[in-house]
Parts: structure tokens; C-alpha cells; sequence
């Protein structure tokens, strides 16, 4: 059988030279990041204050690459309660200058400042009244000198080898973006609650969000008395298809038994016919109130190697219980 060839196979570098074609893009990048440290000043606190204050929205506008980082930035912001929409430099000059309302603050990203579709929007935006902030790589550019505040984000090169494609310049755009929404997430008190309320639908918002009691309501609520015999117990452990049941004496959780504690029993006892529940239940269960997070009872089974636990009221009541296939079927795992 003849070997199979891969596409790229051919061509005359070897690993090694692709591996430090690699490094050294990342090398390059981080330089750059790290560089942009000392380019955060004055103007980007005041940046800052000028959004959190704003009764308007961002409007976050760009051409070609910058574009792209534009609509991240946008999304960012809107993940994290500050209010942003993506303007296309392009399409702006166009009809969607639109978009833009007297409150609102504009960021144009763009890595020269001197792009055709920029210096022409620049103007146009000023005629609103609308204050500018740039994030740009020049500043020397039209739009640095013009903008209101001006977010440096000069790079040394770029990383690709031609220094031409849009590589070190964009990561500093983005990580200029990301430095902005994070320092207005603390500056607004933008809590985890709050991003819950943004990403219901994510398996990041469900773990902020999704409580026991969501899940445990599902379920059934297994439970038999502490002289409840053996057969008894293992109807009550099938029918609930939950591998446990509760120990109730009266409306007291005094134990559980699950599919382990029957298989120790097996082992143990030659005769069980007459054993009660009381003989082979776990007197102190691993338990979690129903008002806690669903992510919660994932972190106490995986701290305690089991499966189920016990959710308990209000008032430290017997409820029911959530199961490991509860939270896999939600995606916390």
C-alpha cells in the first residue's frame, strides 16, 4: 500500500523551520503587548470616564482589518453591560452615519490613521459633536491629531515576514479593546450576575445562573423509612432511576443508600432478606441546599467521587435530588 502524502509535504521547510516561524510570530506579538503597557496613560483613564458616563451607546467603526477587531470590540462591550454598536467606515459615509446620536461616543480603530474611508468619516463625525476616541498605530495621522483622546497602539512591525498583513498590529488593537471593557467592567461594578444575564443561553451563563433546584425538580424524590425492608429499598433505588434513595424518619434526613451501599452489603452479609434500611444506609450524606448553583453540586461530587446529592429546602428539608447525568445533560461538565 502506497504511503499517503499530505498536502504541504513537498515543500522544502522542515518542521523545525515552521516551529520557529511560529515562535517567533508569538514572539513578536507579545512584544508588542508588552510594549502597549507603557502606551496606556492619562487619555485612556479619561476614555474610560467618557464611556461610563455617556447616556449613549459606543459606536465602534474601522476599515479592512481593523474592521473585524472593531465588531470584537463591539461584542466585548455588549457582553459586559456597555452598550456598543459596529459602524462599517465604508458604509458610514453612506447612510449609516445614521447610527450616530448626539450621546453617543465614536472609537475609530485603524492601524495609519490615513485611510481614505477615515479621514473622509472623521469630519463628518466631529460635525455631530460627538466626542472621538482613536486607537490607532500613527500618531502623527490625521486621525490621532484630530481625534478627542488617542489610545496608542504603535507596533514595531508586524509579524508577518513582508511586514505587510495586518498580524501585531490587530493583536494590539484587540488587546487595547480588551483593556478598555475590562476597566469599565470594574469602574461600573458590572457583576457575575450581571454577565449571567448576557450569556443565558452559553454553558459559561449557565454555570452563573443555573441553580440546583432548576434540575433537581426534574428528578424523582426516592425515599423510604429507616425499617423499610431491603426489597423495599431496591424499588425504591429502580424506580427512581437515580442509583439512590432518601432515609426519611418522618420528615428527618437520617441517611441515604445508594447502588454502592447495596453492593457492600452483598459483600458484607451472606443473608439480607431481613436487614432494614437503617442496617445499610449512610448516615451522614453529602447534601446542598436548592438556592445553590448547579456548578456547586458538580465541584462537592467531584471533591467526593459520587454521583448524586441530596438537595435540601428552606428549611433543611428533605427536596430531592440532582444527579451527575443533570449537569452533563446542561453541558457544565
Amino acid at each position: 500500500m502506497a504511503q499517503q502524502t499530505w498536502p504541504g509535504e513537498s515543500l522544502h521547510f522542515d518542521d523545525n523551520e515552521i516551529l520557529h516561524i511560529a515562535r517567533s510570530t508569538l514572539e513578536k506579538e507579545a512584544t508588542a503587548l508588552q510594549q502597549l503597557i507603557s502606551y496606556v496613560d492619562e487619555a485612556f483613564a479619561r476614555a474610560v470616564r467618557l464611556i461610563a458616563q455617556s447616556k449613549g451607546k459606543v459606536v465602534i467603526t474601522g476599515i479592512g482589518k481593523s474592521a473585524i477587531i472593531a465588531q470584537k470590540i463591539v461584542a466585548t462591550f455588549n457582553s459586559t453591560g456597555t452598550p456598543a454598536i459596529f459602524m462599517h467606515a465604508a458604509d458610514a459615509i453612506h447612510g449609516d452615519l445614521g447610527m450616530v446620536q448626539p450621546e453617543d461616543v465614536v472609537i475609530m480603530v485603524s492601524k495609519s490613521g490615513e485611510s481614505p474611508e477615515i479621514k473622509m468619516l472623521l469630519p463628518l463625525i466631529k460635525n455631530f459633536h460627538t466626542p472621538v476616541i482613536a486607537i490607532v498605530g500613527n500618531m502623527q495621522s490625521t486621525l490621532a491629531l484630530q481625534a478627542d483622546l488617542v489610545l496608542n497602539t504603535t507596533v514595531a512591525e508586524e509579524a508577518c515576514p513582508n511586514n505587510l498583513a495586518p498580524t501585531t498590529s490587530t493583536t494590539a488593537q484587540l488587546a487595547m479593546g480588551d483593556a478598555l471593557a475590562t476597566a469599565l467592567i470594574q469602574l461600573k461594578g458590572f457583576s457575575a450576575e450581571d454577565f449571567a444575564k448576557f450569556h443565558p443561553g452559553g454553558t459559561l451563563g449557565k454555570k452563573l445562573y443555573l441553580r440546583v433546584k432548576d434540575l433537581s425538580v426534574h428528578n424523582a424524590r426516592p425515599a423510604v423509612h429507616p425499617e423499610s425492608s431491603i426489597k423495599e429499598v431496591i424499588w425504591e433505588i429502580t424506580s427512581g432511576r437515580l442509583g439512590i434513595t432518601a432515609v426519611l424518619e418522618g420528615a428527618k434526613l437520617v441517611g441515604v443508600i445508594t447502588d454502592g451501599d447495596l453492593r457492600r452489603m452483598m459483600e458484607k452479609y451472606e443473608q439480607f432478606n431481613r436487614l432494614t434500611a437503617r442496617a445499610v444506609m449512610t448516615t451522614q450524606p453529602k447534601t446542598i441546599h436548592r438556592e445553590a448553583l448547579a456548578v456547586d453540586a458538580l465541584q462537592l461530587m467531584r471533591q467526593h467521587n459520587i454521583t448524586q446529592v441530596v438537595v435540601l429546602d428552606d428549611d433543611g428539608q428533605y427536596e430531592g435530588i440532582i444527579h451527575l447525568h443533570d449537569l452533563i445533560r446542561e453541558g457544565l461538565i
